[in-house]
């Protein structure tokens, strides 16, 4: 799991003097709202990878015909109760195959770790009062031994990986 500094982070929001640009002009390591990248994925070059801030109440399947075009997902967490961009997360990598980054942020603690590992996030923005040290240690609280369900990673339950 990579932990970010948002404030260090190359992704970048497109915005004017007045807040967010509707309409951005094509950039690298530009980090649109969902709104800014239907204004503008029409025109936005191909080749030209950007990261895609993606609400939680939203249908991730909709980002679906994109995602070749899409560097980074940034999934938010409201509050910490709310897990709906867990499914999200999940969505992204085992229905639709998506290799690209996969960001939580908000309400991010360190007792999310293991499940945001289990179901595809691979970046975290924690909350400002947790502790990162004591989000890695979590992270390898099952290490090497590993989960007896699947997950993202390795969809077989523990009894088939040893089996084999």
């Amino acid at each position: 799991m990579k932990f970010i500094n948002a404030t260090t982070c190359p992704w970048q929001h497109a915005v004017g003097e007045d807040g967010p640009k509707p309409d951005p002009d094509p950039a690298p390591h530009r980090l649109l709202s969902l709104e800014q990248w239907h204004a503008v994925k029409g025109h936005w070059p191909a080749d030209m990878k950007v990261a895609i801030e993606f609400p939680n109440d939203a249908d991730i399947h909709q980002l679906a015909p994109d995602l070749p075009r899409i560097a980074l997902v940034v999934l938010d967490f409201p509050k910490w109760t709310d897990g709906r961009a867990y499914s999200q997360a999940h969505l992204l990598r085992i229905r639709h195959q998506f290799k690209g980054a996969i960001r939580a942020r908000g309400e991010v603690l360190v007792d999310m770790m293991q499940l945001l590992a289990r179901t595809g996030f691979d970046e975290v923005v924690m909350r400002g009062d947790q502790s990162q040290a004591a989000a890695s240690k979590a992270l390898d609280l099952f290490n090497p031994v590993g989960f007896y369900q699947g997950d993202v990673a390795e969809t077989r339950p523990w009894f088939l990986r040893r089996a084999a």
